[in-house]
């Protein structure tokens, strides 16, 4: 994609099986698209993504539905919802840390995805979900994703048509969860409580909260794994930033020791050094490459004019490796952020209505693995294999 760049320019039209396409890496023009012209270009996914996921999962709408259900998911994200989670956070990792010491070879990418499907579960269910429920929906959740990824051959035997199968499993699971919850009158925790609290017009419909609840699940589950695994990469490829990373959280560590108490909200505010590193990895690993938009009417920008119907996609990691925004943009170099980055060149989680909401959650997720990686579970981290 850079060669394309350096050949066409920061947007040009190309086709993507088939379909015509137009792409961007002028960070100016992606926030027209992403925010403020966004009513004109609705979000595209192929059909099957929409089957596996539920047609009225947020991802697929916009306008005042997607205004509506975004606002709620937002609601369980918040820095306010997060900070009561942060002890049931820690609870979650130092189980699977301890789990490490007994093991020869640990595979790094499935060991972050246990860790954030459990964080993603608490979230989204609240504590009142049973080891055993977060065990028969993680192997649905498990086929799901091979389907999601899979060639989308609707035949016996293959990923797509076990992740169907899956699929209906998990909607039924799920529907019988809702009505226990409605019946009983206690709604729970977490974003399935948020949802089940709505009255009269705002109330949503159990197809509704299903398609919600699997698509968040779903999206912090996946994306989470795939940036811890790239954080501990680069760590281990730098000493010398695992050094820095280790001297900051240690000095934390000694004061949760004085104190007797385990990690708090406030203790991942008190780590520049580490959220830098974060922050770099978002941008080199740019695990939310791009995003397919959809022009709904014809519409000119910048003297370009992109046809109604045609895709247009915003080329976030095209953008990340720009030197014009990130000088040597191939070096990892956390120092970087020690200046914010120029308006609109840093889109990890994207911007705009659909950018994800959960990025607070993820990074969270991040500090507290690393604090305890670098101080009381080292020995565990010198097991790691990235990418085994």
């Amino acid at each position: 994609m850079i060669r394309w760049l350096h050949w066409y320019g920061k947007i040009f039209k190309s086709h993507i099986l088939g379909c015509p396409c137009v792409m961007i890496s002028n960070p100016e023009i992606a926030k027209i698209i992403l925010v403020t012209q966004s009513h004109l270009f609705k979000p595209t996914y192929p059909s099957t993504k929409e089957m596996l996921i539920g047609p009225q999962a947020v991802f697929f709408h916009q306008g005042s539905y997607h205004s509506h259900v975004k606002k709620l998911i937002q609601s369980s994200f918040l820095p306010s919802a997060i900070k009561g989670q942060v002890h049931k956070i820690e609870d979650i990792l130092l189980g699977l840390l301890a789990s490490w010491e007994r093991m020869d070879t640990i595979n790094t990418l499935h060991e972050m995805k246990k860790y954030s499907y459990e964080v993603a579960m608490i979230s989204v269910f609240g504590k009142e979900v049973e080891g055993n429920e977060i065990r028969g929906l993680k192997h649905l959740y498990h086929c799901l994703e091979e389907g999601y990824n899979s060639m989308p051959l609707n035949l016996p035997g293959t990923p797509f048509k076990k992740a169907m199968k899956a699929r209906k499993v998990l909607n039924e699971r799920l529907r019988k969860m809702i009505q226990k919850r409605r019946e009983i009158g206690e709604h729970g925790g977490g974003l399935l409580g948020v949802f089940l609290d709505l009255k009269g017009k705002d109330q949503l419909s159990d197809s509704q909260i299903a398609d919600n609840i699997i698509g968040v699940i779903f999206a912090a589950h996946d994306t989470t794994a795939s940036v811890l695994t790239w954080l501990l990469k680069y760590l281990h490829e730098y000493p010398h930033l695992l050094n820095a990373v280790k001297i900051e959280q240690e000095e934390i560590w000694r004061e949760r020791l004085v104190t007797k108490r385990g990690i708090t909200w406030e203790d991942t505010r008190r780590m520049p050094v580490t959220s830098r590193v974060i922050q770099e990895t978002l941008r080199a690993a740019s695990i939310l490459s791009f995003l397919f938009r959809e022009a709904v009417e014809d519409v000119e920008i910048d003297g370009f004019l992109i046809p109604r119907g045609w895709k247009v996609l915003p080329l976030f990691r095209t953008i990340h490796y720009s030197s014009d925004f990130f000088p040597e943009p191939n070096k990892f170099d956390p120092s970087r952020f020690e200046v914010a980055p120029r308006p609109n060149t840093y889109m990890p989680f994207g911007i705009g209505a659909h950018s994800c909401p959960g990025n607070e959650l993820a990074k969270v997720e991040m500090l507290i693995l690393i604090h305890h990686l670098t101080t009381s579970f080292r020995q565990a981290y010198l097991m790691l294999q990235p990418f085994y």
